[in-house]
């Protein structure tokens, strides 16, 4: 896995005007790659009279699935300079539609690549980016006496406890970098008088 990747902050649209030429370019977060083919199908259904809807979309932190589509444009006009502004910029996991409605102005092969591609990076650009980290999701249990200050010491060192349940003890969910769950460790055996138990459990990715 990837040690942390880029997306696109959140869901939303950007609208450029070339020539008379409108390109509104909608980008959106897409965490498979059925979500990226469900937000293109939205984006289609929402200007079905456009002339053209071009896409691209990355997914997978180390960008394995990559495709795109001119929708009608010629070759390589559209898509293609899309999805290399998404790898420019070292987006993953994000979906970008640009919709075209023609105003009666040819752009030729050259203006269009740069139509395309410059509607996604100003895109991007009005819209932000987040970097998303790997992290070992880890469960700590411990004692109602001591969860509290648990709680409260975790938050203050800026770890996030992603779920807190409660039963015969308190267990915590939290995410730490692979760096530091031996010193986690250590820690938590000192805060508790070693009381606390500690499991790592698998890999996910949160936001820095």
């Amino acid at each position: 896995m990837q040690d942390e990747y880029r997306t696109v902050a959140r869901p939303g649209t950007h609208e450029i005007e070339i020539n008379r030429s409108r390109f509104l370019c909608s980008l959106a977060p897409a965490a498979t790659e059925q979500e990226a083919q469900d937000f293109i199908a939205a984006v289609r259904r929402e200007h079905a009279t456009a002339t053209h809807n071009c896409w691209a979309y990355v997914i997978g932190a180390d960008a394995g699935i990559q495709k795109a589509s001119d929708d009608g444009e010629p070759g390589g006009t559209a898509g293609v300079p899309m999805l290399q502004m998404l790898l420019r910029r070292e987006m993953r996991y994000v979906v970008a539609v640009v919709t075209r409605y023609f105003g009666g102005v040819k752009l030729g092969a050259g203006g269009l690549i740069r139509a395309y591609g410059g509607a996604v990076g100003e895109t991007l650009d009005v819209l932000g980016t987040r970097t998303r980290r790997r992290f070992r999701l880890a469960t700590v249990t411990v004692d109602h006496q001591r969860a509290g200050k648990v709680q409260n010491d975790l938050r203050a060192t800026g770890r996030v406890v992603r779920d807190v349940r409660y039963g015969e003890a308190v267990t915590l969910e939290i995410g730490l970098p692979d760096a530091e769950v031996d010193a986690f460790r250590t820690w938590l055996a000192d805060a508790t008088a070693g009381t606390a138990g500690f499991e790592l459990g698998g890999e996910t990715y949160g936001d820095v």
